[in-house]
């Protein structure tokens, strides 16, 4: 298991000293967005798709500072059913691209989320089975939409040299869980797996170190949050919580530095238990504590990452 960064984490610094402060925190590889949700701070997809010279300076900035470009990050809703899903499918081609002129074989998104019908605007995510008409809504999401979509997908990758595409389990996604993953997968083949956030699932309710072994070979990346359910908000209202990620005061759970939601026995077993079931990929540091700043949160969970991954110390 190597360190890896998932740069987004220090996107308050410009590239190279992106690069330097990765490698002085003891980092081995990077994941690097390219668009959609992330406002990408540390790539210029266009520029470097235009300009053979702009890749090889970029890869050479990186290899100079001893790191390694381990995977790119497309998530975004490429299955919105207005504009912003036509942007977001433009984003994830032009991604494919590059990671075939990069040589990168994996590629980090998101399954995407439709709408709740062929007249529908806005995206839905059935979390309920009732009121009736929602298993008419998942039904048409996946047979009508993602599995279409994903088919093609999966396709097009391939052509482009991609041989994993690591599908994070996040919410207001079809795939959430394990058991809509496998039911994606079963359907489209084994290109597709899970970029596994143990953060997502958690404040779901579910524990990721059992996940983890459903998942098994299917575990293509991780990514290492944390997150901590805020018991005074939690056992009031409950975890489906609108509010915004900078009012973590008053949610029901947020997203928190490493060990500051689950401790570092927690983190370790999960760690050694992903281990034990066959996973020698990267684990991606992405922090989104909105209480502290990038580079306190991203240090702190480092040293923590440091004391609890099942290798040799760093």
């Amino acid at each position: 298991m190597q360190l890896c960064l998932m740069t987004d984490s220090l996107g308050c610094l410009p590239f190279e000293k992106m690069l330097e402060t990765s490698k002085s925190l003891g980092y081995e590889s990077l994941e690097i967005a390219t668009g959609n949700w992330s406002s990408s701070p540390h790539i210029d997809l266009d520029e470097l798709l235009e300009s053979s010279v702009k890749r090889q300076a970029f890869m050479d900035a990186i290899k100079r500072t001893g790191l390694a470009l381990e995977v790119l990050n497309c998530s975004g809703n490429h299955l919105a059913p207005n504009e912003e899903g036509v942007r977001h499918q433009e984003v994830v081609e032009k991604t494919f691209k590059l990671a075939e002129l990069l040589g990168i074989k994996k590629v980090v998104m998101m399954s995407g989320l439709p709408g709740g019908g062929p007249d529908d605007k806005t995206p839905n995510w059935v979390t309920t089975c009732w009121p009736t008409i929602n298993q008419n809504i998942l039904n048409w999401q996946w047979n009508e939409v993602a599995f279409p979509y994903w088919e093609k997908a999966v396709k097009r990758a391939n052509d482009h040299g991609i041989e994993q595409i690591a599908l994070e389990n996040h919410g207001s996604q079809l795939v959430h869980n394990p058991e809509t993953l496998f039911k994606l997968r079963d359907e489209v083949g084994d290109t597709i797996g899970m970029n596994f956030d143990p953060s997502h699932l958690l404040w779901m309710g579910g524990d990721p170190i059992l996940a983890a072994r459903q998942i098994g070979d299917a575990m293509y990346h991780v990514h290492a949050k944390d997150v901590r359910i805020e018991k005074a908000v939690a056992h009031v209202q409950g975890v489906l919580d609108t509010k915004t990620n900078d009012r973590f005061a008053e949610r029901s759970w947020n997203y928190v530095a490493l060990g500051f939601g689950h401790d570092a026995q927690w983190w370790g077993e999960f760690f050694s238990t992903i281990q034990m079931i066959g996973y020698k990929g990267a684990i991606s540091l992405e922090d989104e504590d909105a209480s502290m700043s990038p580079l306190a949160a991203v240090k702190k969970s480092t040293k923590l990452l440091k004391d609890v991954l099942p290798r040799e110390v760093i």
